[in-house]
């Protein structure tokens, strides 16, 4: 695995700059011949893709989200079609591919970008499947996202508790990703931005060896971006490494006019705040 770096840049809006810091890793894992997960770590866009349906398909579905997803970061601002016609390309690109052979060619999408709406900045994350998007807010985390999993819907139902789920035979059954089938829309998830917001994008490779307390513990350990995601990617492959683990962590600080004192204010929550699943 080659050592993550910490990017950062510095975005400006009307009461003052936010400087976003963020690294991403990505690795085969110890049991897998081939590496089926994709990453997007470009500014506005942060995806994570975990591809199935077999050895080369997977590879095929997550690379070619994550391409078509590249060319709506490219543009520097993101929307919600933007997204979906860009996914609705990728469909198209992985049933088109001479090498997709399987009907259950798929991949997960999920992530977060930045908007600004009406001069406010604000989070969007986005997920189909079971990749993961946590929030790490005053020292406490939480999963934004939602499975889109038979032991989600299981969980959600009362009919297994997350103990239960953790060890279910069904826990690597999807019920919602890109490939299969036309017209698949991403949940969305909108988020007030606040200074010291930090996030964590991962496949299921990461969260089957690292539970929320010990990704926790990595993303309190260490500061810098880079050293989180390389601190979890190493527990994830000595914790067994299953499956192939990606991992980014993006950081936000709020700098300029839009002091730490002023945040409360400018931030009180719309219409979303993180829940845990």
């Amino acid at each position: 695995m080659p050592d993550p770096t910490t990017q950062s840049r510095i975005v400006d809006v009307p009461s003052g700059a936010i400087q976003l810091r963020w690294a991403a890793a990505t690795d085969t894992g110890r049991r897998r011949d081939s590496n089926q997960d994709a990453v997007l770590a470009q500014y506005p866009l942060f995806i994570v893709a975990d591809g199935m349906g077999g050895h080369i398909g997977g590879e095929i579905a997550s690379a070619s989200a994550v391409d078509r997803l590249r060319a709506v970061a490219d543009r520097g601002v993101v929307t919600p079609e933007d997204i979906e016609e860009a996914l609705e390309q990728a469909v198209g690109d992985i049933a088109d591919h001479p090498e997709t052979t399987d009907d259950g060619t798929g991949t997960t999408v999920t992530g977060v970008y930045l908007d600004i709406v009406e001069g406010e900045p604000q989070w969007t994350t986005l997920n189909i499947g079971d990749s993961r998007v946590y929030l790490l807010r005053d020292e406490a985390i939480a999963q934004v996202t939602t499975d889109h999993s038979v032991v989600q819907e299981l969980v959600a139902a009362g009919r297994l508790s997350p103990e239960e789920a953790e060890q279910h035979p069904y826990g690597n059954v999807i019920t919602r990703a890109v490939g299969p089938s036309d017209g698949v829309t991403p949940d969305y998830v909108r988020l007030d931005l606040v200074d010291g917001d930090r996030f964590v994008i991962c496949s299921d490779g990461l969260t089957k060896e690292l539970t929320d307390y010990g990704i926790l513990h990595f993303l309190l350990e260490n500061d810098d971006p880079a050293a989180a995601v390389a601190a979890m990617m190493q527990a994830a492959l000595e914790n067994g490494g299953r499956d192939n683990v990606t991992v980014i962590v993006l950081d936000a600080h709020l700098v300029g006019a839009r002091a730490a004192g002023d945040l409360a204010e400018a931030t009180e929550p719309r219409d979303s705040s993180p829940a845990t699943h």
